[in-house]
């Protein structure tokens, strides 16, 4: 009788040489900060001079990119006709919701103290940010208390 392969649940194998964190290793070995803030302030000074890609290269770290998509011409012409929007709406269900199903929000106020909590442990591990006063030329080692 021939021996029946083992059938295993996970397809494929795992037995790659190099892993993403090796060459993430690598990359920081050889980037240094001085060497990554050239770069950043190379890109400054493209946008400033019209170079698109480096206006959408900051814009996409420095405020990231939008969560939805905005509303056609026509659908925010239709809203308005109909007397309809959208944020006032996403604002007032949540209490709505609570008025007509009391009993779905029973918890609400035992999950606000949860999250204040957490909230509270956040800030006493995680330093607050001190504000640079000119950030053109801070450095990060020199104007930051990691204590």
């Amino acid at each position: 009788m021939a021996k029946r392969k083992q059938q295993s649940l996970i397809k494929g194998n795992a037995n790659h040489s190099r892993t993403e964190g090796d060459y993430m290793s690598t990359l920081l070995d050889t980037v240094s900060l001085e060497d990554w803030q050239d770069v950043v302030n190379s890109t400054l000074a493209a946008a400033k001079q019209g170079d698109a890609q480096a206006r959408a290269w900051l814009a996409q770290y420095l405020v990231g990119k939008p969560a939805g998509k905005a509303p056609t011409p026509l659908t925010v012409v239709v809203q308005q006709l109909n007397g309809d929007n959208p944020l006032v709406n996403k604002l007032a269900n949540q209490v709505i919701n609570q008025h007509k199903y009391p009993a779905l929000h029973e918890d609400d106020a035992w999950e606000d103290q949860i999250k204040a909590i957490i909230a509270t442990e956040l800030a006493e591990k995680i330093p607050a940010l001190k504000t640079i006063s000119n950030p053109d030329t801070a450095r990060l080692s020199e104007n930051f208390d990691y204590n």
